[in-house]
């Protein structure tokens, strides 16, 4: 009996499906552009995973080169040269999230409470304004300002009575340069996905607050940040897959042989490999080792967030 009233509502509901999708074919057809640009240029171009299991030969090509299975992969873990690479791309990772991330839901919590309109928005011009400059200008603005000759950062140390110091040819301050630089570029910017957030909250909420007495700092705690804390988790979750990306154009702007050993990362050693040696197995391979990596650790964060927080993506 319960399977013969199955059928009919199940057919039901596929015709209401069929006709919901004719009523927005004109919104389902603007889909096509973007399902076209993924297909074309993310999907696509996976295809050449398989040089990664392969002894790859550029005028051989993918369909004439000798298969090799996981050797690449062997190579990569047994190799002292990808594991130092490796553990650099995990600390200035590991150095701009604890730094970095926090920064931003700070600024906007503080730009919230501004209430002088003007200030407030030349105060987000200026800091929004180095997101759109690229690393190429802002790698040259900072060698001319840390230069060791004539930089304004060793002028005011020789100044104080230091020496100078030479921070993009010493393997002990390049890092903090890179999350420095990271920092100056793209704070301003990632707040502004954290003010969006703000401005959605209910502004009843304050008014019955502040008619129970809470003052501004209460506020903030228990209304503005609670009710961007989904926003929070989310943008914490993806920065997570993104771990083993410690910003590669930033670093090939700013690092040289000197800093190798502290600065260079999985990105630029698949470029350096990659292009500047022709393995282009290997560097496939490492490619799609952080590839496999970041998404399981995005997986892996997700699941701890509704797991702790109750707050998850999916």
């Amino acid at each position: 009996m319960d399977s013969q009233k199955l059928g009919p509502r199940l057919a039901v509901k596929r015709n209401s499906k069929w006709k919901l999708f004719r009523s927005h074919l004109d919104l389902y057809a603007l889909l096509i552009p973007g399902l076209m640009f993924l297909l074309l240029f993310k999907y696509t171009p996976m295809y050449g995973i398989v040089i990664a299991f392969q002894d790859f030969n550029i005028f051989d090509g993918i369909t004439g080169s000798t298969w090799v299975g996981l050797e690449q992969f062997r190579k990569l873990v047994h190799s002292d040269e990808f594991i130092q690479v490796f553990v650099n791309t995990l600390v200035i990772s590991f150095y701009k999230i604890v730094l970095l991330f926090p920064i931003p839901i700070a600024v906007a919590l503080l730009l919230n409470e501004v209430r002088r309109m003007l200030f407030k928005r030349t105060v987000q011009t200026i800091i929004y304004l180095p997101h759109f400059l690229s690393w190429v200008i802002i790698s040259g603005l900072f060698i001319n300002i840390l230069s060791p000759s004539g930089g304004l950062v060793n002028q005011f140390l020789q100044w104080l009575g230091a020496e100078p110091v030479s921070f993009l040819l010493d393997n002990a301050y390049f890092r903090n340069v890179v999350v420095f630089t990271a920092g100056w570029k793209e704070v301003g910017w990632n707040a502004i996905i954290f003010i969006a957030a703000i401005a959605g909250i209910e502004q009843e909420q304050y008014e019955a607050a502040a008619i129970d007495g809470a003052g501004r700092i209460k506020q903030m705690l228990y209304i503005t940040l609670p009710g961007i804390m989904p926003t929070i988790v989310l943008m914490f979750i993806l920065r997570i897959g993104h771990l083993l990306d410690a910003g590669t154009e930033q670093i090939l702007t700013l690092y040289n042989p000197v800093v190798y050993q502290s600065g260079d990362v999985i990105g630029t050693y698949v470029y350096r490999v990659g292009l500047g040696k022709m393995d282009y197995s290997f560097s496939t391979a490492v490619g799609l080792f952080n590839s496999v990596v970041g998404f399981l650790l995005i997986i892996s964060g997700n699941m701890l967030s509704k797991k702790l927080l109750n707050r998850s993506i999916w």
